[in-house]
């Protein structure tokens, strides 16, 4: 659907010829000689690399239908995941690169939000904060008690990360999904 630059709005996505972009920011200009134009901050929603774009006032887009899809993951199978449509009841096989890195938060039975464009994942949307445990980690050693000291940890997931000292296997911990870094213990 063809889409007018002056309608521009955040979070918008867009087909452009060298991908798929959401907006992050946008600013109509006018300076006092010359035409309008509109600057733009566009990530791209495959890479999630951020390009600054400069467009023509009124110059005509192709703005991007992303269908969101909340999904639960059911099971590995192999090397994909097994997602099933919480509305239509539906299961889909998705490849791990198309989570792009959501899969190390992502336990049997959660739910995420998968948005699909053309038949293709473009983006996973995860809770702010996952409740995982901790199936390694080495043993906090009595009276090691520096602030802020921290030691490597796997997750139930197969991530790893660094949990401060007072963490042990067994335990939950709350991670923060768009950081990547311990919160709390849960």
């Amino acid at each position: 659907m063809a889409l007018s630059t002056n309608d521009l709005r955040n979070g918008m996505a867009l087909d452009l010829s060298d991908g798929l972009f959401t907006v992050v920011e946008f600013q109509h200009v006018k300076p006092g000689k010359g035409g309008a134009f509109v600057r733009t901050k566009l990530r791209n929603m495959r890479t999630k690399a951020v390009i600054e774009k400069t467009f023509r006032a009124d110059e005509k887009v192709e703005q991007a239908v992303i269908d969101k899809r909340e999904m639960q993951y059911l099971y590995r199978d192999g090397d994909q995941f097994v997602f099933m449509d919480n509305s239509t009841y539906d299961q889909i096989y998705v490849e791990a690169p198309s989570l792009a890195g959501a899969d190390s938060y992502l336990k049997e039975g959660d739910s995420a939000v998968l948005q699909m464009y053309d038949g293709e994942i473009v983006d996973v949307e995860l809770p702010a904060a996952v409740e995982l445990t901790v199936t390694d980690t080495e043993p906090g050693l009595q009276g090691d008690r520096v602030s802020g000291a921290r030691k490597p940890a796997t997750l139930e997931t197969g991530r790893v990360l660094n949990v401060p000292l007072f963490v042990n296997p067994g335990d939950r911990i709350k991670v923060d999904t768009r950081s990547g870094e311990y919160i709390t213990r849960a």
